[in-house]
């Protein structure tokens, strides 16, 4: 996908979203990892946020733990 392509993507998902702190927390996000070299938030992080991340990153190779995009924003 290109640049172009991935920017519309995000912005429309981005317009549909209705849930503020939700909203707030992508902006946060994003700005923090647009002012970061690579691998900057991961040195800012604990050693417990650090396991969790890897706990959930091998998680994820398991297929039947992912969830669909579509289901995880209305969770949220």
């Amino acid at each position: 996908m290109s640049t172009v392509e991935l920017k519309s993507n995000i912005i429309k998902l981005v317009e549909d979203i209705q849930n503020d702190e939700l909203l707030e927390s992508l902006l946060e996000f994003l700005s923090r990892r647009k002012d970061s070299a690579s691998g900057d938030m991961w040195s800012d992080l604990t050693s417990a946020q650090k396991q969790e991340v890897l706990d959930s990153y091998q998680e994820s190779e398991d297929e039947k733990n992912l969830v669909a995009k579509d289901q995880l924003f209305r969770l949220l």
